[in-house]
């Protein structure tokens, strides 16, 4: 995909048909990074407005840097557990989770499984081809941007979508090498969603099944995005600033990190924590709270 010329024939530019010609390579940002680029193309490129403001990350002596909470869901102590989830539910949003019951290889080969997908060629008769789709039917798709053309932004990133309930998909849709191991982490992740709803439950003052008996934990979606390394990244964005639409989000952050809330005015850093996942309270259960 050329990107020589938008700045200087500023005229000249086809945002559709750059679009388009990064769509039909079926690589995805990968694919740009694979071809040698060295200049973000504009259809990344955020626009000085979008920009969040500058922070001053400066944090007073003695005091320090805000932190999302961190509960130990096998401690033994469940009374305290629930108690810490009402806190943390209410005043972030967002809590990390260790002592979990996800064995940490399944975590591992989950992760290993799904960057050997996006680190894989791309292009006519690859497996990124064969998936490549936003249709939204499709229980298994692999795409750069969900809103590729509909976002003034394209974000800098790829993602396999695989939806595992209420339907699971044919096993033969999912990518070889990434098939075993999503299986077998939905399975660990989809069970402790369960337990997290148990929690929510009590921590609302209900019955422990009462998130389950209406059905918040019958979908089951994976996100599995990937963030090549960026020329420049200064203009651009691995995600932009949104909010989880659903109930409930298990996140499994990589060592790299760069995730950020916004908590109380500020933009939180949310450091990695090696076996643990950070949940984070979606749209739909801040409504049912609120009711």
């Amino acid at each position: 995909m050329s990107t020589a010329s938008s700045e200087s024939s500023p005229a000249a530019y086809d945002r559709t048909a750059e679009l388009h010609a990064l769509d039909t390579t079926y690589a995805g940002v990968r694919g740009l990074i694979a071809s040698g680029v060295t200049h973000v193309p504009r259809i990344f490129r955020v626009p000085d407005q979008h920009h969040e403001p500058r922070q001053d990350g400066t944090v007073p002596a003695g005091q320090e840097p805000a932190a999302i909470p961190i509960i130990d869901l096998g401690c033994g102590d469940h009374t305290a557990v629930v108690a810490a989830v009402r806190r943390a539910a209410a005043q972030w949003g967002f809590f990390k989770v260790t002592g979990h019951g996800v064995p940490e290889d399944t975590m591992a080969m989950a992760m290993d499984a799904v960057r050997a997908f996006h680190e894989a060629d791309g292009g006519e008769g690859s497996d990124k081809a064969r998936l490549y789709s936003r249709e939204p039917a499709r229980a298994v798709k692999y795409h750069c941007n969900f809103d590729l053309y509909q976002s003034p932004v394209a974000n800098w990133r790829d993602t396999l979508y695989v939806r595992m309930a209420p339907t699971p998909p044919d096993a033969g849709d999912l990518p070889d090498n990434c098939r075993n191991a999503l299986f077998d982490y939905a399975h660990q992740v989809k069970s402790l969603g369960n337990t997290l709803f148990e929690l929510l439950s009590e921590a609302l003052g209900l019955k422990p099944s009462h998130l389950t008996d209406i059905e918040c934990n019958q979908g089951q979606v994976l996100l599995c995005h990937y963030y090549p390394p960026c020329p420049q990244p200064e203009l651009a964005i691995g995600t932009s600033r949104h909010s989880d639409g659903g109930f409930l989000t298990i996140l499994l952050q990589d060592e790299i990190g760069g995730l950020q809330i916004f908590s109380e005015d500020q933009w939180v850093d949310v450091a990695p924590t090696p076996g643990a996942f950070i949940v984070n309270i979606g749209d739909l259960l801040q409504v049912f709270k609120s009711c």
